[in-house]
């Protein structure tokens, strides 16, 4: 079973049916004792970084401990954003720490294009390596995102997507991955990142 996180910062309701659609079985853990059973996580989220908050603590403990276990973790959206070290949004919260650098404004970054935020719609993404979470995903395809801070460009990352400057949309570093965009909302392909990566929790079972 999958633990899908649950603290107060979006709707689960459509990441759950996504799982459940590729026979994916999930929980929300009421506490963080109930993650100590999970075969994986998911950390889904919108909105402020500052959300992340209600992870601090006990929450943070209990994911870093299934991380060192060498459970998969997959944080998505704002989710992904808290896989990093913190995020220019709220520079007082730390993030998991699980992913080297931060999160910043899109159009704002050294170097960056003013834009439009937040980025809402389908782009396409750029293929940087083959990792798990890519396997079967073809260079340009579309998803669809809706945000206004994206994670740099490190080692971490396996697909960028551009909009104003370059950001990770795919991350994957060991068992530890996370998604800029929300698959749960990007057809076909979306789907097909979930099925690789509840794939990668069987191998790590």
């Amino acid at each position: 079973m999958i633990a899908l996180i649950d603290y107060g910062a979006g709707n689960l309701t459509s990441v759950r049916k996504a799982f459940a659609a590729i026979g994916a079985g999930v929980f929300v853990p009421a506490s963080p004792a109930d993650v100590e059973p999970a075969a994986a996580i998911v950390v889904p989220g919108v909105g402020h970084f500052a959300a992340t908050r209600a992870l601090a603590g006990d929450w943070t403990e209990a994911i870093l401990a299934r991380v060192g276990e060498g459970r998969p973790l997959l944080g998505i959206c704002l989710g992904m954003q808290w896989l990093f070290e913190g995020s220019d949004e709220a520079p007082d919260c730390p993030g998991l720490g699980v992913l080297a650098g931060r999160c910043f404004r899109l159009g704002r970054h050294p170097g960056a294009t003013p834009v439009k935020v937040p980025h809402v719609g389908w782009n396409s993404l750029t293929i940087t390596r083959r990792a798990n979470l890519t396997a079967g995903i073809e260079e340009g395809t579309q998803a669809y995102f809706t945000h206004s801070y994206a994670a740099p460009v490190t080692s971490a990352c396996v697909a960028e997507t551009s909009h104003g400057t370059t950001f990770a949309s795919i991350v994957e570093d060991g068992a530890v991955s996370g998604v800029q965009f929300h698959p749960e909302k990007s057809g076909t392909a979306g789907i097909a990142l979930l099925r690789n990566f509840v794939a990668s929790c069987s191998r790590n079972a």
